[in-house]
């Protein structure tokens, strides 16, 4: 299969590249620069010139390939709202290019927009609804009434691995600045989980069998408490580990601080069972100790 891939030389876009390549598909990635479409043709993949507010180059992408791959995303959370607008309207224009067509779309979406407080399924819907990430991810779930084999995969807010810029880090640096490891609380609040590896061979099994409009939860560890996300970037650093309260979290975490105080576990059994998925990479805490996270 052709694939149309967004993100294609990002930190799970490359991934999945190499997961669709390795598979005997063929990739037609977005490359914003000549740097991307470079780094595209190291890989083995054509490059397709254009970026996310370009909606003719992207439904342009999505015509010329038997499926689209949909990763790419403006991770500036100083402007979430604006990025997750243009997020929408990319979305819109891929999928319009495909209606019609019973080719696969595959989205993402974020299980942290799911109910939180107890084990989230593949079955819930998203907890925020007002939230235009969570209005994205219907509108793709629809699109298979309009002949789009449409599915979405919700990531863990932890997706880990080489090349991680994530939230661990972002702790990371929080760690170091303030000279301790922090969680909120009993820190008894857990996160799921994901290895970058995992989440390219899932968008892979999605591509070739999800059914339309399915949505799949891309998570490896159902919920690994934040106190023990906290002792290991102490560990890390070696640095102390304590808990804080939540009137201090604001000043401590700055704009990840709600993030850190969600307990979000959530299953993915339904995906595993319908796809055949089987996480295999190492585990957040041990990729943390030897994935070079403190190098």
């Amino acid at each position: 299969m052709r694939v149309f891939v967004t993100g294609a030389t990002g930190f799970i876009g490359s991934a999945t590249v190499r997961e669709l390549l390795d598979a005997g598909h063929t990739v037609l990635g977005l490359a914003r620069n000549d740097e991307a479409a470079q780094a595209l043709a190291r890989a083995g993949a054509e490059a397709h010139r254009g970026e996310l507010t370009d909606l003719d180059s992207l439904a342009a992408g999505a015509r010329a390939c038997e499926g689209v791959i949909h990763l790419a995303f403006i991770h500036d959370f100083s402007k979430f709202m604006e990025n997750t607008e243009i997020d929408r309207r990319a979305v819109e224009a891929m999928i319009s290019a495909l209606e019609g067509s019973n080719k696969p779309f595959v989205g993402a979406s974020g299980a942290l927009l799911v109910a939180s407080g107890r084990t989230a399924t593949e079955d819930d819907a998203p907890a925020h609804g007002a939230m235009p990430r969570a209005a994205t991810e219907a509108f793709v779930l629809a699109a298979a009434g309009q002949g789009v084999r449409s599915s979405i995969v919700r990531l863990a807010p932890t997706v880990h691995g080489a090349g991680d810029h994530g939230f661990v880090p972002t702790l990371i640096d929080i760690a170091r600045r303030t000279g301790f490891a922090a969680y909120v609380g009993d820190g008894a609040n857990r996160w799921p989980a994901v290895h970058r590896l995992d989440a390219a061979r899932l968008y892979r099994l999605a591509l070739e069998k999800a059914a339309p409009g399915q949505p799949l939860h891309g998570v490896a560890e159902e919920g690994i408490p934040m106190r023990e996300i906290a002792g290991a970037i102490g560990a890390g650093l070696g640095l102390p580990v304590r808990g804080i309260t939540t009137d201090e979290a604001p000043a401590h975490f700055a704009w990840i601080g709600p993030f850190v105080q969600l307990d979000a576990p959530t299953s993915s059994a339904k995906t595993r069972e319908t796809l055949g998925w089987r996480p295999r990479e190492a585990g957040l805490l041990t990729d943390m100790r030897e994935g070079g996270y403190f190098g």
